[in-house]
């Protein structure tokens, strides 16, 4: 198969789970033999991640030439599936991908707030979400997310989640005595205000955190005027950030996707406090400190100097959060007890994992797909080189090839 993603994200390094699930689903469908390329944001700084070779980036800047390239190599490449990630807030890729490779479009539905439909939407777009209702698929990282597009949309959504997390095994870093209260990404949407609310009623314990893509000048000043929080560089991987973790914290006041970092933290051991918001209750997979908060309804038309819309964040009380951490690192048996439980949930979790379950999906998508959304007759002719080879090669090992 030819595969085409889009998104106007940087994948150079990618930075955030949605743009590191898509690569991870890119790497294995390229070792698996298929030609792919990426339509993407200009490079950025942060961690590398490892790329398969084979895979080309096309990195744009502009966003209008963004959509240019994606026309360009749509014509070019000739794509079976041209795959658009959520991370399109003006929903342009979306446009032209259903201009150009009408039938073939699979929709990454990976942030609610990137949606065109939905409350969590920060830009409703009614003609947009009916282009998404009519891709070919739209693929979810979990059943929370499934059920907000079926609810939202009237389409039933397929949940594929991307093996993100390696082979393993998974270095246990749960350490009781010591290490930092950590959150990954401050800032508002992601309940900054509660990380320093927490921070200030516990003086005596260490916090730690790391900027990410929503992180702004105020809220790293914030951080910096509180002599028990300490601002961390960006790591070259997730194990030498949390090597220094004691406790994970996700605050979260939006509707979240998942929460990759969650299930990343509990494959090491290390108890997560989290918001009951969105996805994070399907990441926590049953294990405890589970905190209901008042999450974000609306936003105002003010950007900060990231471009993103500023939130109207409802207060929350930060006693029950301070009171979890408190709990965590006073009682030795609470601290082993929630280790242990997120150790054992987040190994069978990914023990479920197949790294195959895209390739697949996509190649009997191309089965199941009704003619009349296909671009092209369905013929050995109008096959792509790599599609017609698949075949070949399936009637070959069936014994009916000649």
């Amino acid at each position: 198969m030819r595969i085409l993603l889009t998104a106007t994200a940087s994948y150079a390094p990618p930075r955030g789970g949605a743009t590191r699930s898509n690569l991870v689903w890119l790497n294995h469908l390229a070792a698996a033999g298929h030609a792919c390329r990426v339509v993407c944001g200009a490079p950025g700084q942060g961690a590398p991640f490892r790329r398969h070779p084979s895979i080309l980036p096309i990195e744009v800047e502009d966003p209008s030439r963004r959509v240019q390239a994606l026309r360009r190599q749509i014509a070019e490449f000739q794509p079976d599936w041209v795959l658009v990630s959520s991370e399109d807030l003006g929903h342009a890729l979306l446009h032209e991908a259903h201009h150009s490779a009408a039938g073939r479009v699979v929709y990454l539905a990976h942030t609610p707030q990137f949606f065109p439909f939905g409350p969590a939407s920060w830009n409703p777009d009614p003609h947009a979400a009916e282009m998404v209702a009519r891709s070919a698929a739209v693929v979810v990282v979990g059943r929370r997310m499934a059920a907000y597009v079926e609810r939202e949309l009237g389409r039933a959504a397929v949940v594929i989640h991307p093996p993100i997390y390696g082979a393993g095994p998974f270095p246990n870093l749960a350490n009781f005595e010591r290490g930092l209260v950590a959150m990954i990404n401050p800032c508002a949407v992601k309940g900054i205000s509660i990380f320093l609310d927490a921070a200030q009623r516990l003086p005596a314990c260490r916090f730690g955190a790391t900027p990410g893509w929503g992180s702004t000048a105020a809220g790293l000043q914030a951080l910096a005027r509180l002599p028990n929080v300490e601002i961390l560089p960006n790591p070259a991987g997730i194990e030498e950030l949390l090597r220094g973790t004691r406790i994970l914290l996700m605050p979260s006041l939006w509707y979240e996707g998942f929460g990759l970092i969650v299930m990343e933290a509990m494959l090491r051991g290390i108890p997560v406090v989290a918001s009951d918001s969105g996805g994070l209750r399907e990441a926590k997979q049953g294990t405890g400190y589970l905190i209901p908060v008042a999450g974000i309804e609306r936003y105002l038309p003010v950007f900060d100097e990231h471009g993103m819309p500023e939130p109207v964040a409802p207060a929350n009380d930060a006693a029950p959060w301070a009171a979890a951490i408190e709990q965590l690192i006073s009682d030795p048996a609470a601290y082993r007890r929630e280790s242990e439980a997120s150790w054992v949930a987040a190994h069978r979790f990914v023990s479920t994992l197949d790294g195959g379950q895209m390739e697949r999906f996509l190649l009997s998508l191309a089965r199941t797909t009704p003619r009349s959304a296909q671009p092209e007759a369905a013929t050995i002719e109008s096959l792509s080189p790599d599609r017609r080879a698949w075949l070949l090669e399936r009637l070959h090992r069936r014994g009916m090839a000649r």
